[in-house]
């Protein structure tokens, strides 16, 4: 298990990268070793209620290292609120490297795996779902629709979403979520030190207004010919066309011979369908020689647009939290870190995360042979429908062998009647 202490000297061979690590500024470093309960506060929220969910302190059901242990949620239908705080910074002129794990074992079909940053004073003990924050990111799961990253920044009071679509993991393993802001107003969005998305604060979050918008006083010209296709005036309808019927007289159908027309009435062949009917005649249609294309209005600089250099600065960070809501338990979050590093930060999701992936999926594939085995156990279905359909057989034999009585058992009577008909 990774611990927050370092030694950049003894091995010659990493001296750049622990140099890297070195210079690396960590404002928050988590990993839930002795002592994390001094760091982090749980919240009085919902508690009132009875509705506050209890953490566990635990590496869960299945996991690469039973001593690296993390907080999990333990209770269905319930709310779950806890923070840690750490000294305030401003992110501006910085990166700002927000991630943490977490593992969903109980298969979450509704809920949340997201943290939260916050700025300013806040009272822990209250810290809930009304509390403002700055950031919040991480994996939201609820049925077939939602299964995404959350990416919301908040500025000047107003939560923004992002707008592209990221895809979370959805399995019952561990994952590490980053979220990197650069001062450039870039970003980027890894899952497992894999980079999922990136962009620009500008395009993919409408928190300022659009720099260009379409020209509102531009109108299509009258001449502007958008159509592409036209019909061909050199295609005309064949004569006659209208007067092919959709069915004939069947060519090969003959009178019966036992047909008597005093009796019968008067003998018509049936009919089918007309091989030469093609249907509504519909002139063809050709490429327009004017075509201009779709018309669209010019882009022209919003006058309501204003820049401002300092969109991606949070200046008073100062905690991390988890708040969310659960319909089933067991959601798992370690390694939680804040930092101005992606390197770093990718260094520690491999000494943790890529060092126990492994023997985690070994002992989650173990721990599901064990749990359909036991469920084999308790509801042998093949077994048991196999001996009732002997013992169904043997009985049905045995009465028709004494008195081929139709007076038995509901299903060895249903049983017997269709031998009989056979």
């Amino acid at each position: 298990m990774a611990t927050k202490g370092r030694n950049p000297i003894l091995l010659p061979l990493v001296v750049l990268s622990l140099f890297a690590i070195a210079s690396a500024e960590v404002f928050f470093e988590e990993l839930f070793e002795d002592g994390w309960e001094n760091r982090w506060v749980k919240s009085d929220w919902k508690k009132d209620e009875k509705l506050a969910g209890e953490w566990n302190y635990t590496s869960g059901k299945w996991n690469g290292d039973p001593e690296d242990k993390g907080i999990q949620t333990s209770e269905d239908y319930r709310f779950y609120a806890i923070s840690a705080e750490f000294p305030e910074f401003s992110n501006k002129d910085k990166t700002l490297v927000f991630q943490f794990s977490v593992k969903h074992e109980q298969k979450l079909d509704c809920g949340g795996g997201y943290m939260k940053l916050l700025s300013g004073e806040i009272d822990q003990k209250k810290f809930g779902g009304d509390t403002p924050y700055s950031i919040m990111f991480g994996p939201d799961i609820c049925g077939y629709s939602t299964k995404k990253v959350h990416a919301i920044l908040t500025y000047n009071e107003t939560n923004h979403l992002i707008k592209k679509d990221v895809p979370c993991e959805t399995d019952q393993l561990t994952h590490v979520y980053t979220f990197i802001l650069r001062p450039d107003a870039t970003y980027s969005i890894l899952i497992d030190n894999v980079e999922k998305q990136s962009g620009s604060l500008y395009s993919d979050w409408s928190i300022l207004p659009p720099k260009k918008i379409k020209d509102p006083e531009a109108k299509k010209p009258e001449d502007w010919d958008d159509k592409e296709y036209i019909p061909d005036p050199e295609d005309k309808k064949p004569e006659g066309y209208d007067d092919i019927p959709k069915e004939i007289s069947d060519p090969d159908a003959k009178k019966p011979e036992d047909w008597d027309d005093e009796e019968d009435g008067e003998w018509t062949p049936p009919t089918i369908p007309n091989p030469e009917y093609k249907g509504p005649w519909t002139q063809k249609k050709i490429k327009n020689p004017n075509y201009k294309g779709k018309w669209k209005a010019p882009m022209i600089d919003n006058p309501d647009f204003k820049d401002d250099p300092d969109i991606y600065v949070f200046p008073k960070l100062k905690y991390v939290g988890v708040e969310l809501w659960q319909v089933k338990s067991g959601t798992l979050f370690d390694n939680v870190l804040i930092c101005d590093d992606p390197e770093y930060a990718k260094k520690l999701a491999e000494e943790t995360w890529g060092k126990q992936k492994d023997a985690e999926k070994a002992a989650f594939d173990e721990a599901e042979k064990k749990r359909e085995e036991e469920e084999s156990k308790d509801d042998p279905v093949d077994s048991d429908a196999e001996d009732k359909d002997d013992g169904a057989d043997a009985e049905g034999d045995d009465d028709d062998a004494e008195d081929k009585s139709d007076k038995q058992d509901d299903v060895d009577s249903v049983d017997e009647d269709v031998h009989d008909e056979l």
